[in-house]
Protein backbone atom coordinates (compact mmCIF):
# COMPACT_ATOMS: atom_id res chain seq x y z
CA UNK A 1 0.00 0.00 0.00
CA UNK A 2 3.04 2.28 -0.06
CA UNK A 3 2.23 5.41 -2.05
CA UNK A 4 -1.51 4.83 -1.86
CA UNK A 5 -3.99 7.23 -0.24
CA UNK A 6 -6.89 5.89 1.82
CA UNK A 7 -9.83 7.68 3.43
CA UNK A 8 -11.60 5.88 6.30
CA UNK A 9 -14.81 7.11 7.91
CA UNK A 10 -15.77 6.04 11.43
CA UNK A 11 -12.05 5.79 12.11
CA UNK A 12 -11.88 6.84 15.76
CA UNK A 13 -12.75 3.42 17.18
CA UNK A 14 -13.78 -0.14 16.41
CA UNK A 15 -13.55 -1.52 12.90
CA UNK A 16 -12.71 1.86 11.37
CA UNK A 17 -9.74 2.42 13.68
CA UNK A 18 -8.43 -1.11 13.18
CA UNK A 19 -8.70 -0.63 9.41
CA UNK A 20 -6.88 2.70 9.51
CA UNK A 21 -4.12 1.21 11.67
CA UNK A 22 -3.65 -1.80 9.38
CA UNK A 23 -3.52 0.28 6.20
CA UNK A 24 -1.02 2.65 7.82
CA UNK A 25 1.10 -0.35 8.83
CA UNK A 26 1.12 -1.40 5.18
CA UNK A 27 2.59 1.97 4.20
CA UNK A 28 -0.49 3.86 2.99
CA UNK A 29 -1.23 7.48 3.71
CA UNK A 30 -4.41 7.21 5.77
CA UNK A 31 -6.94 9.98 6.35
CA UNK A 32 -9.08 9.32 9.42
CA UNK A 33 -12.54 10.89 9.57
CA UNK A 34 -14.06 11.51 12.98
CA UNK A 35 -16.81 13.62 14.48
CA UNK A 36 -15.10 14.65 17.71
CA UNK A 37 -11.74 16.46 17.73
CA UNK A 38 -10.53 14.87 20.96
CA UNK A 39 -11.40 11.31 19.96
CA UNK A 40 -9.92 11.81 16.51
CA UNK A 41 -6.61 13.04 17.92
CA UNK A 42 -6.57 10.14 20.36
CA UNK A 43 -7.08 7.74 17.46
CA UNK A 44 -4.11 9.26 15.63
CA UNK A 45 -1.95 9.07 18.74
CA UNK A 46 -2.82 5.42 19.34
CA UNK A 47 -1.72 4.49 15.82
CA UNK A 48 1.48 6.51 16.05
CA UNK A 49 2.31 4.84 19.37
CA UNK A 50 2.79 1.53 17.55
CA UNK A 51 3.64 2.85 14.06
CA UNK A 52 5.84 5.92 14.65
CA UNK A 53 6.39 6.59 10.95
CA UNK A 54 2.71 6.24 10.02
CA UNK A 55 1.53 8.72 7.41
CA UNK A 56 -1.69 10.00 8.94
CA UNK A 57 -4.02 12.96 8.67
CA UNK A 58 -7.46 13.68 10.04
CA UNK A 59 -10.70 15.37 9.07
CA UNK A 60 -13.59 16.38 11.29
CA UNK A 61 -17.13 15.90 10.05
CA UNK A 62 -20.55 14.92 11.36
CA UNK A 63 -21.51 12.74 8.43
CA UNK A 64 -25.23 12.98 9.20
CA UNK A 65 -24.96 16.58 7.92
CA UNK A 66 -24.80 16.84 4.15
CA UNK A 67 -23.09 20.22 4.39
CA UNK A 68 -20.31 18.65 6.44
CA UNK A 69 -19.99 15.72 4.02
CA UNK A 70 -19.52 18.23 1.21
CA UNK A 71 -16.96 20.15 3.23
CA UNK A 72 -15.09 16.93 3.97
CA UNK A 73 -14.89 16.06 0.27
CA UNK A 74 -13.68 19.56 -0.59
CA UNK A 75 -11.05 19.56 2.15
CA UNK A 76 -9.76 16.16 1.09
CA UNK A 77 -9.57 17.13 -2.58
CA UNK A 78 -7.76 20.35 -1.69
CA UNK A 79 -4.96 18.21 -0.21
CA UNK A 80 -4.98 15.23 -2.56
CA UNK A 81 -5.39 14.65 -6.26
CA UNK A 82 -5.71 10.91 -5.80
CA UNK A 83 -7.73 8.47 -3.70
CA UNK A 84 -6.92 4.79 -3.94
CA UNK A 85 -9.29 3.45 -1.28
CA UNK A 86 -12.44 4.88 0.27
CA UNK A 87 -13.72 2.93 3.26
CA UNK A 88 -17.30 3.80 4.24
CA UNK A 89 -17.46 2.49 7.80
CA UNK A 90 -19.29 5.15 9.84
CA UNK A 91 -22.74 4.08 11.03
CA UNK A 92 -25.00 3.84 14.05
CA UNK A 93 -28.26 2.57 15.53
CA UNK A 94 -30.76 4.92 17.14
CA UNK A 95 -33.24 3.71 19.80
CA UNK A 96 -35.83 6.34 18.91
CA UNK A 97 -36.62 8.13 15.69
CA UNK A 98 -34.76 11.39 15.27
CA UNK A 99 -33.88 13.61 12.35
CA UNK A 100 -30.64 15.04 11.06
CA UNK A 101 -29.99 18.76 10.59
CA UNK A 102 -31.30 18.23 7.04
CA UNK A 103 -34.63 16.91 8.34
CA UNK A 104 -33.88 13.31 7.34
CA UNK A 105 -34.37 10.29 9.58
CA UNK A 106 -30.99 9.82 11.24
CA UNK A 107 -30.31 6.17 10.37
CA UNK A 108 -31.01 6.86 6.72
CA UNK A 109 -28.95 10.06 6.83
CA UNK A 110 -25.86 8.56 8.47
CA UNK A 111 -25.80 4.93 7.34
CA UNK A 112 -26.83 5.36 3.71
CA UNK A 113 -26.99 8.92 2.44
CA UNK A 114 -23.61 9.89 3.95
CA UNK A 115 -21.60 7.19 2.12
CA UNK A 116 -23.72 7.69 -1.00
CA UNK A 117 -23.00 11.42 -1.07
CA UNK A 118 -19.34 11.20 -0.05
CA UNK A 119 -18.58 8.51 -2.61
CA UNK A 120 -20.25 10.45 -5.40
CA UNK A 121 -18.42 13.65 -4.50
CA UNK A 122 -15.11 11.77 -4.61
CA UNK A 123 -15.96 9.70 -7.67
CA UNK A 124 -13.89 11.68 -10.17
CA UNK A 125 -10.86 11.42 -7.89
CA UNK A 126 -11.40 7.68 -7.49
CA UNK A 127 -11.69 7.20 -11.25
CA UNK A 128 -8.56 9.26 -11.87
CA UNK A 129 -6.70 7.05 -9.37
CA UNK A 130 -7.77 3.72 -10.88
CA UNK A 131 -7.29 0.97 -10.01
CA UNK A 132 -9.11 2.22 -6.92
CA UNK A 133 -11.61 0.75 -4.49
CA UNK A 134 -14.75 1.70 -2.57
CA UNK A 135 -15.37 -0.55 0.43
CA UNK A 136 -18.66 -0.17 2.30
CA UNK A 137 -19.45 -1.85 5.61
CA UNK A 138 -22.91 -3.42 5.44
CA UNK A 139 -24.29 -6.18 7.68
CA UNK A 140 -26.09 -9.48 7.76
CA UNK A 141 -28.89 -7.40 9.31
CA UNK A 142 -30.03 -6.68 5.74
CA UNK A 143 -31.55 -10.16 5.46
CA UNK A 144 -35.33 -10.10 5.55
CA UNK A 145 -35.52 -6.35 4.96
CA UNK A 146 -37.04 -4.42 2.07
CA UNK A 147 -36.73 -0.79 1.05
CA UNK A 148 -40.01 0.89 1.90
CA UNK A 149 -40.14 3.60 -0.77
CA UNK A 150 -43.59 4.66 0.44
CA UNK A 151 -42.14 5.55 3.85
CA UNK A 152 -38.39 5.65 3.37
CA UNK A 153 -37.87 7.71 6.51
CA UNK A 154 -40.05 5.47 8.67
CA UNK A 155 -42.37 8.18 9.89
CA UNK A 156 -44.87 5.41 10.71
CA UNK A 157 -43.88 2.42 12.82
CA UNK A 158 -40.22 3.28 13.45
CA UNK A 159 -38.16 0.49 14.93
CA UNK A 160 -34.44 0.54 15.73
CA UNK A 161 -33.65 -2.80 14.08
CA UNK A 162 -35.98 -2.11 11.17
CA UNK A 163 -34.26 1.22 10.45
CA UNK A 164 -30.81 -0.30 10.81
CA UNK A 165 -31.56 -3.37 8.70
CA UNK A 166 -33.05 -1.25 5.93
CA UNK A 167 -29.98 1.00 5.91
CA UNK A 168 -27.67 -2.01 5.63
CA UNK A 169 -29.75 -3.28 2.71
CA UNK A 170 -29.33 0.14 1.14
CA UNK A 171 -25.55 -0.21 1.51
CA UNK A 172 -25.69 -3.36 -0.59
CA UNK A 173 -28.01 -1.88 -3.21
CA UNK A 174 -25.80 1.22 -3.40
CA UNK A 175 -22.72 -0.96 -3.90
CA UNK A 176 -24.45 -2.97 -6.60
CA UNK A 177 -25.52 0.07 -8.59
CA UNK A 178 -22.18 1.82 -8.02
CA UNK A 179 -20.32 -1.19 -9.38
CA UNK A 180 -22.52 -1.16 -12.46
CA UNK A 181 -21.82 2.53 -13.05
CA UNK A 182 -18.08 2.08 -12.49
CA UNK A 183 -17.73 -0.80 -14.95
CA UNK A 184 -14.80 -0.20 -17.26
CA UNK A 185 -13.31 2.65 -15.21
CA UNK A 186 -10.87 0.59 -13.15
CA UNK A 187 -12.58 1.67 -9.93
CA UNK A 188 -14.42 -1.04 -8.00
CA UNK A 189 -17.06 -1.21 -5.28
CA UNK A 190 -17.65 -4.01 -2.78
CA UNK A 191 -19.52 -4.40 0.51
CA UNK A 192 -19.15 -6.70 3.47
CA UNK A 193 -20.54 -8.06 6.72
CA UNK A 194 -17.86 -7.67 9.43
CA UNK A 195 -19.41 -10.10 11.89
CA UNK A 196 -20.94 -9.51 15.30
CA UNK A 197 -18.32 -7.11 16.58
CA UNK A 198 -17.65 -5.93 20.13
CA UNK A 199 -17.01 -2.23 19.56
CA UNK A 200 -18.36 1.15 20.69
CA UNK A 201 -21.29 0.71 18.32
CA UNK A 202 -24.44 2.09 19.93
CA UNK A 203 -22.53 3.26 22.99
CA UNK A 204 -24.09 6.29 24.62
CA UNK A 205 -27.45 5.90 22.89
CA UNK A 206 -29.13 4.43 25.95
CA UNK A 207 -32.28 2.34 25.96
CA UNK A 208 -32.82 -1.31 25.21
CA UNK A 209 -30.08 -1.74 22.62
CA UNK A 210 -27.28 -0.46 24.85
CA UNK A 211 -28.23 -3.03 27.47
CA UNK A 212 -28.65 -5.73 24.85
CA UNK A 213 -25.20 -5.13 23.38
CA UNK A 214 -23.70 -5.21 26.88
CA UNK A 215 -25.27 -8.60 27.57
CA UNK A 216 -24.22 -10.00 24.20
CA UNK A 217 -20.66 -8.68 24.36
CA UNK A 218 -19.12 -12.00 25.55
CA UNK A 219 -20.39 -13.63 22.34
CA UNK A 220 -19.01 -10.96 20.01
CA UNK A 221 -15.75 -10.97 18.07
CA UNK A 222 -13.06 -8.34 18.52
CA UNK A 223 -12.96 -5.20 16.40
CA UNK A 224 -9.56 -6.36 15.12
CA UNK A 225 -11.09 -9.58 13.80
CA UNK A 226 -14.15 -7.75 12.48
CA UNK A 227 -11.91 -5.44 10.46
CA UNK A 228 -10.16 -8.26 8.60
CA UNK A 229 -12.60 -8.38 5.70
CA UNK A 230 -12.51 -4.59 5.38
CA UNK A 231 -8.72 -4.64 5.25
CA UNK A 232 -8.80 -7.54 2.78
CA UNK A 233 -11.10 -5.68 0.39
CA UNK A 234 -9.09 -2.47 0.76
CA UNK A 235 -5.65 -3.93 0.17
CA UNK A 236 -5.51 -7.52 -1.06
CA UNK A 237 -4.34 -8.15 -4.63
CA UNK A 238 -6.69 -11.16 -4.64
CA UNK A 239 -9.71 -8.87 -5.14
CA UNK A 240 -8.14 -6.60 -7.75
CA UNK A 241 -10.86 -5.96 -10.34
CA UNK A 242 -13.62 -7.66 -8.31
CA UNK A 243 -16.67 -5.42 -8.08
CA UNK A 244 -20.28 -5.55 -6.95
CA UNK A 245 -19.76 -8.36 -4.45
CA UNK A 246 -20.76 -8.94 -0.83
CA UNK A 247 -18.11 -10.53 1.39
CA UNK A 248 -18.19 -12.38 4.70
CA UNK A 249 -14.97 -13.66 6.29
CA UNK A 250 -13.00 -12.55 3.24
CA UNK A 251 -15.14 -14.66 0.89
CA UNK A 252 -17.87 -13.57 -1.53
CA UNK A 253 -21.33 -14.76 -0.51
CA UNK A 254 -24.80 -14.28 -1.90
CA UNK A 255 -26.84 -11.57 -0.14
CA UNK A 256 -30.63 -11.57 0.07
CA UNK A 257 -32.74 -11.55 -3.09
CA UNK A 258 -33.80 -7.99 -2.32
CA UNK A 259 -30.16 -6.91 -2.24
CA UNK A 260 -29.70 -8.34 -5.75
CA UNK A 261 -32.66 -6.52 -7.30
CA UNK A 262 -31.27 -4.21 -10.00
CA UNK A 263 -34.51 -2.26 -10.39
CA UNK A 264 -34.60 -1.52 -6.66
CA UNK A 265 -30.93 -0.53 -6.75
CA UNK A 266 -31.53 1.94 -9.58
CA UNK A 267 -34.61 3.38 -7.92
CA UNK A 268 -32.80 3.83 -4.62
CA UNK A 269 -29.94 5.58 -6.41
CA UNK A 270 -32.36 8.03 -8.04
CA UNK A 271 -34.17 8.73 -4.76
CA UNK A 272 -30.83 9.20 -3.01
CA UNK A 273 -29.78 11.73 -5.65
CA UNK A 274 -32.92 13.70 -4.88
CA UNK A 275 -32.41 13.52 -1.10
CA UNK A 276 -28.81 14.74 -1.43
CA UNK A 277 -29.46 17.28 -4.20
CA UNK A 278 -26.97 15.55 -6.49
CA UNK A 279 -27.39 16.13 -10.21
CA UNK A 280 -28.64 13.03 -12.01
CA UNK A 281 -25.59 13.18 -14.31
CA UNK A 282 -23.23 12.18 -11.46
Amino acid sequence: MTGKVCLVTGATSGIGWETARALAAQGATVALVGRDAGRTQKALDRIRATIPDARLESYLADLSSQEQVRRLAQEFQSRHDRLDVLVNDAGAMFPTRRESVDGIEMTLALNHLAPFLLTNLLLDTLKASAPSRVVTVSSGAHIGEKVNFDDLQLTHGYGTWRAYGQSKLMNLLFTRELARRLAGTGATANALHPGFVASDFGKGEGGFWTGAFTLMRPFMISAEKGAQTVIYLASSPEVEGASGWYYVDCHPVTPSAEARDDATARRLWEVSEQLTSLPATV
